[in-house]
């Protein structure tokens, strides 16, 4: 028996570990502080093979800078700390799905909504929350909770109104805030013909799974932006059917 327990004792100690640093790397996704992540793991597999070799030197030295990485870790990535946590605590693990049926009309609603600002060349950003919640985000913005329509997302782009400068937020199949501050893009590829408005789309969606339109006052156009990619001069007719491939509440059962 007491042999049964030696020989189990460290297949268990390893599967818990490997759990462990998964869900960190998951809770870490899509932001710059998933390489830092990389880095202590690679640092502790390190740190316990000095000290399995008893190269004290190598094990004083590892046992400093790996104290060290983590104060500097805590200190620099603070802002991805804070959205790795509201990630995890708000997963909808539990939370009822959309509807397909209700996700088409979200999406024809914005579709159209953007369609019509473009012709009015009127700027507007419109983020639809995926799979990781966008609350972070919101926060930043005022809270609207109102259900998706063409006219409403129109309403609050009108130049003068007091939201039509920041990004709107569709969250759980609504309207959930609008005036949200979104991260700007470092990106130094990105021509210099975009401004803000695409700058902060690209920002979200660097660091989200979110979908993220824009429409650009100057040329009229549409862009469609997710995971750094940027699609640009779109219409309506483009836009849907690219917006529908992406929220697709079946592929989204198939990832989960």
């Amino acid at each position: 028996m007491e042999n049964l327990i030696y020989f189990w004792k460290p297949i268990v100690e390893i599967a818990i570990l490997w759990f462990i640093i998964y869900h960190i790397m998951l809770f870490f996704e899509g932001t710059r502080a998933l390489f830092v992540v990389r880095g202590i793991i690679i640092l502790l597999v390190a740190f316990f093979l000095f000290q399995r070799l008893n190269f004290q030197v190598l094990d004083w030295l590892m046992t400093k800078l790996f104290a060290i990485s983590v104060i500097a870790g805590l200190v620099i990535f603070h802002p991805e700390i804070r959205q790795g946590l509201a990630r995890l605590g708000q997963r909808h693990i539990f939370g009822p799905p959309i509807k397909e049926e209700e996700i088409d009309y979200i999406l024809n609603q914005v579709t159209k909504a953007v369609e019509q600002l473009a012709k009015d060349k009127i700027g507007a950003i419109v983020a639809i929350e995926n799979n990781d919640p966008l609350t972070v985000y919101t926060e930043s913005g005022i809270i609207i909770d109102s259900r998706v329509s063409s006219e409403l997302i129109q309403t609050v782009f009108t130049p003068h109104s007091l939201l039509h400068d920041g990004a709107m937020i569709v969250q759980h199949g609504r309207v959930m805030a609008a005036g949200c501050i979104l991260p700007l893009s470092q990106k130094q590829e990105l021509s210099r013909t975009y401004g803000t408005r695409h700058r902060a789309a690209l920002g979200l969606s660097e660091e989200t799974d979110a979908l993220v339109i824009v429409v650009s006052e100057e040329r009229q156009d549409i862009s469609l932006i997710y995971h750094g990619r940027l699609e640009k001069d779109l219409n309506r007719e483009d836009l849907l059917p690219k917006c529908k491939e992406i929220i697709n509440p079946k592929k989204k059962k198939r990832h989960e």
